[in-house]
């Protein structure tokens, strides 16, 4: 008979130290991470009462460790589909890391536990209990799936006796998904040689006799002798079942008989305070590995997990179609994980692109900002500069060949040029947004949606109009304030209009006539309505119409016209605006014409602001997509870049700015030149964001700057003159002007210029350097050539580079005027210190203007100046740097919602025309495999 003493393993204690190391980490990560606290949830079905002790200690654990711990109680009549949403809605949660299904089940319904543990995402089974880390562990990739706890619990106290594992002898009795079949890939992995005993093992007792170390977990009490105990060997103890003894009190007992083998073995555990605890606490180790690897995942850090798609590069270069259809793009869901989106913040649209839902913003409140660079351009020519292009080379440079986190940030092209005379706005070359057929039509709708929330408040403008015109002020409000059910109330909308009219009543009965009157009376002057209806194509013939000509209208017709929808304010308003709720807010505040009295109507007044925001609820959402290289590109929002201010969206910058963290890149692109483009996104955007860009990118030709030079006039159809093929430097020196000055109008607003040369072949050497000199010498912080067109991302490294050093400058950001200057002022400091004018004329339509904007409170907003793109002045036909002019201005107009007032400098045309031979020409499908032709 043995006399060897044997020791028990205090489970508690050792559990007790793991819960204390538990704590200290959780501290640590939130003293790095403080908007990150771990969590997890338990999903319990039913009302067992085992399952609410082993709940109970879970919670309690959970609280004095500083982990936030949910219980999620079920009914006993949930259906496995219920359970299913319910998981997957914690799936989708990301303050919960882990997640629990309380098992067994305690369901009336039939419902498969396995399917249950598999719908758990794996990244959040912190019971380990799913297919995926079973195969993990099976695999031995530990760093990669969760230990189920109880295994990884007894592992933990054989390792605690000092025990060695290598090499050692070790027997698992009991098989199950939960602790035998986990415990034997432990063991295993751990270089012991392991045997796994069940009911169907012959001479159990045998096989227990050599092992080193036996963990029982079969669930059948005192199943395990000390007989068939090997002398030394050390024994785990899972077993806990509960049993009457004679006295009708309940035990817990273990699979082991504890008094047999007690001198046998070397080390024992006791049951209850062996296993037990230590599952606690490895569930609480597991929670804080999740939140951990969430925040791998998914905090603003260096992106560990992007991958590039290579470039075949062909010469002579391919149309961008050919090019694009050549690369297969990522599926966005990949793309969405390697820049550490999390599947809650992410609504597919395909597989090709996604809206970005704005509860990221949420998530990343805390997170840094990345840098934020902007590019632009000199005054645009007929060659194009290539704006869209070399953002998207500089994109991919950053991202694919420098390894940085990047970001474009691009305006969602309208349909009208599509089809028109410009073609596809996905960049070019070897510089492109792909798949280019969607980025180029309909992508997810946004446009469409502005159409139909414009147009719903041009529609509501006539009616109420029409509805005042043939009802009395009874009939109105009986009409406007119904009564529903016996009962009459306001609407919130109603509401805010008697707030406005200082109305403080909320009964419908308790209005005099008076208020009636008011209530109902909008009494617009149909000659001061502002307000087109849009459509999304280049149509002429809608620049002037008559509407109400039907029968029905009773003669109440006027003169109107349309807009193309990228015209619209509502575009502008979706670009400038930081929320849902600020969206609201800023539609309410849309202008849309003045009454017979001179006050203005707002969308608000006409109660249609809520609609409007109910159909803006998605366009809202920025696009993913990306660039032939593979790097991450968001779209959102396209306002005309003549009367609104020609920028991608506040909210796609924001969302950038998080997601690449600290040392990470935003590229955003500001439309036309410089001076139109960029000055808005400087004086309008970077005010109502709060957001100071890094660095500005001026994007110049040399042809383009030999047109600023004098060159001749360059035609479609017709041979390119010598002058743009061949080296003319003092054709080039000329047309440099044009950049100089915009180089000097960067400088205005304390940020370095990186002026980068968008190579043609036909380019020479001392052109290059002529333009490199200029650029410096009048500024610029570098000036290096770009051959992103031909060579994607790799011809932009060393621009990338420039810009990397650029970002490193301190930056002395300032606007170019106050808000609180008069209207006039702030016009003429845009004129003079942007344009080079002398000075200003106002028109007497735009004095009046300024008189009553003023009047009405809207004379400290920015400035939207609308003038040609074509030139520094307001004559298109002025190139380069033209001095001596005082600009017209000719009327200003306001849009209150997007927050600006626009100055009118000569005729705008807000809806172009098709030309004779349109894009359209070229364009068609292959009704066979519908790919796309012609588009670019």
């Amino acid at each position: 008979m043995s006399t060897m003493t044997t020791q028990i393993i205090d489970g508690k204690e050792i559990a007790k130290n793991i819960r204390e190391k538990c704590r200290l980490m959780v501290e640590e990560l939130r003293n790095q991470q403080s908007h990150i606290t771990p969590g997890f949830a338990v999903v319990q079905v039913g009302n067992r009462e085992d399952s609410n002790v082993y709940i109970r200690h879970k919670l309690k654990a959970a609280e004095e460790i500083g982990i936030q711990a949910r219980l999620v109680h079920l009914d006993s009549s949930t259906t496995e589909r219920q359970l299913i949403q319910q998981i997957e809605q914690l799936n989708n949660d990301p303050s919960v890391h882990g997640i629990i299904v309380q098992l067994p089940l305690d369901s009336v319904e039939t419902i498969d536990a396995s399917l249950i543990t598999n719908t758990i995402s794996p990244d959040k089974d912190i019971d380990g209990l799913s297919d995926l880390n079973a195969g993990l562990l099976s695999h031995g990739h530990l760093d990669k799936c969760f230990v189920p706890c109880t295994p990884n619990g007894c592992l933990e106290l054989i390792r605690s006796t000092g025990t060695q594992i290598e090499g050692a002898a070790a027997v698992v009795i009991g098989r199950s998904k939960i602790v035998g079949t986990p415990m034997f890939e432990l063991l295993k992995h751990n270089n012991a040689t392991v045997t796994i005993c069940h009911s169907k093992t012959k001479n159990i007792q045998d096989i227990v006799k050599t092992a080193d170390i036996v963990v029982a977990c079969l669930g059948k009490p005192k199943f395990i002798k000390g007989s068939w105990i090997k002398e030394k060997s050390v024994v785990i103890d899972c077993g806990i079942t509960p049993v009457q003894d004679e006295n009708g009190k309940t035990r817990l007992l273990g699979d082991v008989d504890f008094e047999s083998c007690k001198g046998t073995a070397s080390w024992i555990t006791p049951v209850p305070g062996g296993v037990g605890p230590m599952t606690v606490a490895l569930l609480m180790r597991n929670t804080i590995t999740a939140a951990q690897r969430y925040l791998n995942s998914y905090a603003p850090s260096q992106w560990k997990s992007m991958t590039y798609l290579p470039l075949t590069l062909e010469s002579p270069v391919p149309s961008d179609l050919d090019i694009a259809k050549k690369q297969t793009p990522k599926d966005i869901k990949q793309l969405a994980t390697e820049i550490h989106l999390h599947n809650n913040e992410l609504e597919l649209y395909g597989t090709k692109k996604a809206k970005i839902k704005l509860n990221v913003l949420e998530r990343l409140k805390d997170a840094p900002n990345g840098k934020y660079v902007v590019v632009s351009g000199i005054t645009p020519t007929p060659f194009g500069e290539g704006k869209s292009t070399t953002a998207i080379g500089l994109c991919q440079a950053l991202g694919a060949h420098l390894k940085k986190n990047v970001i474009g940030c691009l305006r969602q092209p309208s349909q009208g040029p599509t089809f028109g005379i410009k073609g596809g706005a996905a960049g070019g070359g070897y510089s492109q947004v792909i798949p280019m057929e969607e980025f180029n039509l309909h992508l997810t709708g946004d446009i469409h949606a502005i159409t139909a929330a414009n147009n719903l408040l041009a529609a509501q403008i006539d009616a109420r109009m029409f509805h005042e015109n043939t009802q009395t002020d009874q009939a109105l409000y009986n009409r406007l304030v119904a009564t529903v059910n016996g009962k009459r109330t306001f609407s919130a909308i109603q509401q805010r209009r008697l707030n406005k009219l200082n109305i403080n009543k909320t009964d419908p009965e308790a209005l005099t006539e008076d208020e009636i009157r008011n209530f109902v009376r909008l009494n617009i002057d149909p000659t001061t309505i502002t307000w087109q209806r849009v459509v999304d194509t280049n149509d002429r013939f809608l620049r002037k119409i008559t509407i109400g000509q039907g029968a029905t209208e009773k003669n109440f017709t006027r003169e109107t016209n349309f807009d193309i929808t990228v015209a619209s304010e509502i575009m502008a308003v979706l670009a400038l605006t930081t929320s849902l709720g600020d969206l609201r807010e800023r539609l309410g505040r849309m202008v849309v014409a003045s009454s017979r009295e001179g006050v203005p109507i707002t969308a608000d007044d006409l109660g249609v602001t809520g609609a409007l925001a109910v159909l803006m609820r998605d366009a809202m959402k920025p696009t993913l997509m990306q660039t032939l290289e593979g790097t991450p590109i968001l779209v959102h929002a396209g306002p005309f870049a003549n009367i609104a201010h020609g920028n991608s969206s506040i909210l796609a910058d924001q969302i950038g700015l998080k997601l690449v963290g600290s040392d990470g890149y935003i590229v955003t692109e500001a439309g036309f030149g410089f001076d139109i483009g960029c000055e808005k996104f400087m004086d309008i955007k970077c005010r109502y964001s709060g957001l100071v860009p890094n660095c500005v990118v001026l994007v110049a030709t040399m042809r383009a700057l030999k047109v600023h030079g004098g060159g001749p006039k360059v035609e479609a159809g017709t041979p390119l003159p010598a002058e743009y093929s061949q080296e003319n430097l003092p054709l080039l020196e000329r047309g440099a002007q044009n950049l100089i000055k915009q180089i000097e109008n960067a400088r205005y607003f304390g940020v370095p210029v990186v002026v980068a040369i968008n190579r043609f072949k036909s380019d020479t050497q001392a052109e290059i350097d002529l333009v490199k000199r200029l650029s410096i010498e009048n500024g610029a912080f570098d000036a290096v050539m770009a051959d992103h067109w031909a060579k994607g991302g790799s011809g932009a490294t060393e621009l990338a580079s420039a810009v990397e050093q650029a970002c490193l400058q301190t930056t002395d950001f300032k606007f170019l005027y106050e808000l609180k200057l008069p209207i006039e002022e702030k016009i003429r400091i845009i004129a003079r210190k942007i344009y080079g004018a002398d000075d200003i004329k106002l028109s007497e339509m735009a004095e009046k203007r300024i008189s009553l904007f003023t009047k009405q409170g809207f004379g400290d907003l920015p400035i939207c100046m609308a003038k040609t793109h074509l030139s520094l002045s307001h004559d298109p036909s002025l190139k380069g740097c033209p001095k001596n002019f005082t600009l017209p201005i000719r009327d200003i107009r306001a849009s209150i919602g997007a927050g600006f007032l626009y100055p009118l400098v000569g005729e705008m045309s807000t809806i172009p025309g098709l030309p004779t031979r349109p894009c359209f020409y070229d364009i068609d499908i292959d009704p066979v495999t519908e790919e796309i032709y012609g588009l670019f």
